[in-house]
């Protein structure tokens, strides 16, 4: 990986799809897939090649096929030559298509990797560009606690020592799945959505001061723990500062932006006696309710005849 760019490696893709080969140049752990588009080379079997990536996926299903079929052999040769000559990093059959015999031997001349599916063209293109947006999506690990109360991904900040790990754990307790503790990385898979997981080497363990490492799993069981959850809400969590003004309205709306989405953010300051738990729960709520349309500060002060212009407040993470 360079230059911040993500890559997955087709032996991944042949796992993930159940995925033929046909031809392979070499190990398919050594083939590596860093563009999260693909393409169906419809108008490049017709010489058109402007604005070609070659760097994409290339599937090929049963309308290229039926094309590729009306034409004679040497003309359907010079065709696929031309294509393959541009170095694609594979090509993909779907439906379960038979090969041409010229694809196999011209795949072989320039070393491009031939693979085969049974699923429909539409379906599989739909799967593969889901999953590479996943895996080669932007990324970043930040220090905090990410867990799903009532269905909303809760992203906790906050300072070590604050209390995150304790929260998640009461949290937990109450019903709600833990997806990372300490270390959570989150990737943009649109341009509107963050997905949120733990390394893979520390998921579902979590460090309580006084008592050390647990495993969430093990202890509270596999309905206690998420692999994934999207990011909802980011709660910022801060020990209690006399001075400083607390939002007690929520008129205005507070965002952090994390690899350029604005995620709804709210900040809970911590002192003895508040229950976090409780506190995070009706975040929840209250964030979900906002995202419906409905803000209870609006018609509170709606209703005492108050100006209901907010405000957004957008910081970086």
């Amino acid at each position: 990986m360079s230059n911040n760019k993500f890559t997955v490696t087709l032996q991944q893709i042949i796992d993930e799809f159940k995925l033929e080969e046909l031809y392979l140049p070499k190990s398919a752990e050594e083939i590596l897939i860093s563009e999260n588009e693909v393409n169906r080379p419809g108008l490049q079997l017709v010489n058109f090649y402007e604005y070609f990536n070659p760097e994409r996926m290339q599937i090929v299903g049963k309308t290229e096929f039926a094309y590729l079929s009306t034409i004679e052999e040497n003309e359907r040769k010079d065709i696929i030559d031309k294509f393959f000559s541009k170095k694609i990093p594979v090509l993909v059959i779907t439906r379960g298509l038979e090969a041409f015999p010229e694809m196999i031997e011209l795949a072989q001349k320039y070393e491009i990797p031939v693979l085969r599916s049974k699923d429909g063209t539409s379906n599989f293109v739909a799967a593969l560009i889901a999953f590479l947006n996943l895996n080669l999506a932007p990324r970043i690990t930040r220090h905090g606690v990410l867990i799903e109360i009532y269905g909303e991904g809760v992203l906790i900040l906050g300072e070590s020592g604050v209390g995150k790990s304790e929260t998640a754990i009461e949290l937990v307790k109450r019903g709600h799945r833990l997806v990372a503790d300490d270390a959570v990385e989150i990737r943009k898979v649109s341009n509107i959505s963050l997905l949120g997981t733990s390394p893979d080497n520390i998921r579902h363990f979590l460090e309580l001061r006084g008592i050390g490492i647990i495993n969430a799993r093990r202890l509270f069981g596999v309905g206690a723990v998420k692999v994934t959850e999207k990011i909802d809400l980011v709660v910022e969590l801060e020990i209690w500062n006399p001075e400083k003004l607390y939002d007690r309205m929520g008129v205005d709306n507070e965002y952090v932006s994390i690899l350029g989405v604005n995620v709804p953010s709210v900040t809970i300051p911590v002192k003895p006696g508040r229950n976090l738990a409780v506190i995070l729960e009706v975040a929840a709520m209250n964030a979900r309710q906002k995202k419906m349309g409905y803000n209870a500060a609006h018609e509170l002060l709606g209703r005492l005849g108050f100006d209901l212009t907010g405000k957004d407040k957008i910081k970086d993470l």
